[in-house]
């Protein structure tokens, strides 16, 4: 995981690219609060809300692609490192 996470900060330098994560990952955590607190199937969605911030710091301002393309399991718990 150690090797994974180098390559995976290679490809977030970018500020506005970390911002998007950032609020990405915040509106996730809150998603998966209020599923959890009223609709638990509606975790299923949850990958729905945290792509629309990260994928477009990618393609836009870094120039490059996902590390969710590859390995999203890993590319998540980076995301939380």
């Amino acid at each position: 995981m150690k090797e994974y996470y180098s390559k995976y900060l290679t490809l977030h330098k970018n500020p506005i690219n970390k911002l998007l994560h950032l609020v990405g990952n915040l509106f996730t955590l809150m998603y998966i609060v209020v599923c959890l607190l009223y609709k638990p199937w509606f975790l299923l969605f949850t990958p729905f809300v945290v792509y629309p911030f990260a994928w477009p710091g990618h393609i836009i301002f870094e120039k490059n692609e996902p590390a969710a393309f590859t390995n999203p399991i890993k590319a998540k718990i980076c995301d939380f490192i």
